[in-house]
């Protein structure tokens, strides 16, 4: 079985991909399989997150493979409200309680996304949110300390979200 212990540069072609949901993608070392049922580990610094386009390198025995990282979609609820002092009530509420939350643009506006909770759910609808359940992928900030959404330490060049459109995320946080 291949052993990823490193990061690849952004630009290198990818060999194979690996769906991983928000939790999975915390962990810093674990052995899955791949998309084309290959087994395969990565032992990573602890703390590392994975995040959507993050490529892992593994070489063993003069094999090279790049696999990149795919968030996959997960249960998510979308939150969206009728204007800005709303917004930020909601997202301060929430990242009072130290809640992982998304923030988005779409089409509609604004909205937030988090994991599902009743009572976090109960709280926004007593804030007068609307809620909509949602199949996405979860990529919430990893905090204000912890390096523009990233908690690995390899480089991405000039700019680091080049996998997503500014009309896609604003900014997420934690």
């Amino acid at each position: 079985m291949l052993i990823a212990r490193n990061f690849a540069a952004p630009d290198s072609p990818a060999t194979d991909i690996l769906a991983l949901d928000y939790e999975a993608r915390l962990k810093s070392r674990q052995h899955l399989l791949l998309q084309s049922n290959e087994e395969f580990g990565y032992n990573l610094p602890p703390g590392t997150c994975l995040q959507d386009g993050d490529k892992l390198l593994a070489e063993e025995g003069g094999i090279r493979r790049v696999v990149a990282i795919v968030a996959k979609a997960e249960d998510l609820v979308q939150v969206r409200v009728g204007d800005a002092l709303h917004f930020a009530r909601a997202a301060y509420h929430l990242g009072n309680r130290h809640v992982k939350v998304e923030i988005g643009r779409d089409g509609q506006g604004l909205f937030l996304c988090l994991q599902p909770d009743h009572v976090l759910e109960e709280m926004l609808q007593r804030l007068g949110c609307r809620l909509t359940r949602v199949k996405a992928p979860f990529q919430p900030e990893s905090g204000a300390y912890s390096g523009h959404g990233h908690n690995h330490g390899h480089a991405h060049g000039a700019d680091t979200h080049a996998h997503e459109t500014s009309e896609q995320r604003i900014h997420t946080f934690r």
